[in-house]
């Protein structure tokens, strides 16, 4: 090989070294702005180590109160990271407590992954024992490209579904809307979460009622009130018999929950916090 067609050679592999160089440059900035479409939230309501602990019961005129359970809500200290990026890892475990267990014994958990920065899930796993009934499902969750892998473990049913952007699962969708404000909405204005349950993307929406101080059994509680909107059912009889009410400060705790059915109302209400993020000044001294 002469100079000249060596020198055209090095001309040629040089121009391909050059385009390999600009495709990997390319590739990463894309990558870099596949990322960059995450949203960012500002979360002032939770922290890691934040413990919750609800009583679980039913209230009738004839029974009064009949204590069924409790329910907790955690988000563990540990900072797993997916994708690369610092999540909360939230736990919640309800169960029945006393004479329910002998006829209808419940243990039930609920985990996921938030993202600590966007609010939205990576990962999110429902494990339901209730009287025998048992879910065993768990959803990853690709939020850059907009779809979930749902996976039913006992039937190993699996699907993809397309999801919209900032898809929530049922317990991210609670502690993102923590984080809202909701002080400049007037009475029953509303707001609207999307997020999925079983292997379907459900749009919910959460009427704003005002504010109430409730005696509770952790002291009188400055309150917002809330009422979001649920499927309709054999159980409920109309599409908003859930009343919320959570706490007017900084934490925005859930403080009491009740729904109507029936015969009665069922409640869940708070009775243990610990590791708040900031003072509960709700708390009416």
């Amino acid at each position: 090989m002469d100079l000249e067609q060596n020198l055209l050679f090095c001309k040629i592999n040089s121009k391909k070294m050059k385009t390999k160089i600009v495709l990997s440059v390319m590739a990463v900035f894309i990558a870099s702005l596949s990322f960059a479409q995450l949203r960012v939230e500002t979360n002032n309501a939770f922290e890691r180590g934040e413990y919750l602990n609800y009583k679980a019961y039913y209230h009738s005129v004839l029974t009064g109160e009949v204590v069924a359970g409790n329910c907790s809500f955690e988000v563990k200290k540990e900072d797993k990271k997916i994708n690369n990026r610092s999540t909360y890892h939230i736990e919640v475990i309800g169960k029945t407590k006393g004479v329910f267990n002998w006829f209808f014994k419940v243990i039930d958990r609920y985990e996921t992954y938030i993202d600590e920065i966007a609010l939205v899930p990576w990962l999110f796993m429902r494990r339901v024992n209730e009287g025998g009934y048992i879910i065993n499902q768990d959803i990853t969750f690709n939020q850059l490209k907009n779809v979930a892998h749902f996976v039913d473990n006992k039937t190993t049913r699996t699907a993809d579904v397309p999801t919209p952007d900032n898809i929530h699962d049922l317990l991210s969708a609670i502690y993102y809307c923590r984080t809202m404000d909701v002080q400049k909405m007037g009475a029953n204005e509303d707001f609207k979460v999307k997020f999925m349950l079983d292997d379907t993307v459900y749009s919910t929406k959460v009427i704003y009622l005002g504010k109430e101080t409730l005696v509770t059994s952790i002291g009188k509680i400055r309150c917002i009130k809330l009422k979001p909107q649920v499927l309709t059912g054999t159980v409920f009889k109309d599409p908003y018999p859930v009343t919320l009410w959570v706490s007017d400060d900084a934490n925005k705790l859930p403080i009491l929950g009740e729904s109507e059915i029936l015969v009665g109302k069922v409640k869940m209400e708070l009775i243990d916090y610990r590791n708040l993020k900031n003072p509960f000044t709700a708390r009416v001294k």
